[in-house]
């Protein structure tokens, strides 16, 4: 048995140095074995997360659907596209709030329309994804809430031309590109092919169809765009039914009451839109925030057609939160001098007040 002498001994014979090491040996061994054996791991406290949600074991809603129309769950490729659209857009958070705003105010206009053409009601979300919910103009000439193209506004109805664009007047338009979702509907019988050929046209998804042997939109393989046209819808559709599961406390949209409207019928010319909101007892303003249709200072109309002109009934209201949405940052928001001299406006006698 070793002694304690000749342990003290041992180490009067051994210098600072080597001292300092077996100290540091010792002290490196005694913690190895009470880190493995002795004291138990601490709860991991850290956060792991991007702007929209913990990234640590991402997941996708199990119940995706668009129109009852379920979302493959077995394919990796779907589930890589759906993660894409649900985790990589950076719109989500910095935006939700402008988005929720916008919504209350606009689907109030939308979903009647929608419920009343049988079109099904997640198509609202369309709307959302093509322009923000907004009157919006795009660099290729889409307009409007819906986003349509000159050629295909006007054969669905829509009037555009150089003092006139119903595809700035949100419930026009939305029954314009309700006529679009039926028609496509009739040549696929599936909601989700007519989602797409919105994106691609009826054509186009015909071709991609054709081309592919396919009939299914899950399996085919088409531009970026068009590719993940129903993800983005899908992802927009969980933002705003279930925001929580992108980390947002969000509460169930309160939409806000539609703006009660006087309606007046007009059917002829206008030479100066400012005498007519003084004849209708509005500010140039208001009447160009209502009807953002009307382009500009006058209408020629020599086929006397009708048009309506839609007023608040309130109009000491503030409106100021429609103003962006309705005509743009560009849009004449502020005080007009309303000159009327030469001018002259005919109102038909007949007057609807909604």
């Amino acid at each position: 048995m070793i002694s304690k002498k000749i342990v003290l001994q041992y180490f009067s014979k051994l210098n600072l140095t080597s001292l300092s090491v077996v100290f540091f040996v010792a002290f490196v061994v005694i913690f190895i074995f009470l880190k493995v054996y002795i004291i138990l791991p601490t709860e991991n406290t850290i956060s792991y997360n991007n702007n929209n949600q913990n990234v640590l074991g991402l997941n996708i809603p199990s119940n995706l659907e668009f129109c009852g129309e379920k979302i493959p769950s077995n394919s990796i490729a779907i589930k890589e596209d759906l993660e894409k659209e649900f985790f990589n857009n950076n719109y989500w958070k910095s935006n939700s709030a402008v988005l929720f705003a916008k919504a209350k105010k606009w689907f109030p206009y939308i979903e009647p329309i929608l419920k009343q053409q049988g079109v099904p009601d997640d198509f609202k979300y369309v709307a959302v994804i093509e322009s923000h919910l907004s009157n919006i103009v795009s660099p290729a000439g889409a307009a409007g809430f819906w986003q349509l193209m000159p050629a295909s506004a006007q054969n669905y109805g829509l009037e555009i031309n150089e003092f006139v664009d119903e595809r700035l007047d949100v419930e026009k338009s939305t029954f314009a590109a309700c006529k679009h979702f039926k028609e496509a509907y009739g040549v696929f019988k599936n909601w989700t092919l007519s989602a797409a050929a919105y994106n691609l046209g009826i054509g186009g998804i015909q071709a991609a169809l054709k081309k592919q042997n396919s009939s299914n939109y899950y399996d085919l393989l088409l531009n970026s765009e068009t590719g993940s046209f129903i993800y983005r819808i899908l992802a927009y559709k969980t933002l705003f039914s279930n925001p929580g599961h992108f980390g947002l406390k969000k509460k169930k949209i309160n939409y806000f009451s539609k703006i009660p409207l006087k309606v007046y019928k007009i059917d002829s010319s206008i030479t100066d839109i400012g005498f007519l909101a003084k004849y209708l007892g509005c500010t140039k303003a208001m009447l160009k925030l209502h009807n953002p249709w009307f382009l500009g200072e006058s209408l020629d109309n020599p086929e006397k057609k009708t048009y309506e002109i839609k007023i608040p009934k309130n109009l000491k209201a503030d409106y100021s939160s429609y103003i962006l949405d309705l005509i743009g940052e560009d849009g004449n928001s502020g005080q007009e001098t309303i000159n009327s001299e030469g001018s002259e406006v005919k109102i038909q006698d007949s007057t609807k007040i909604n």
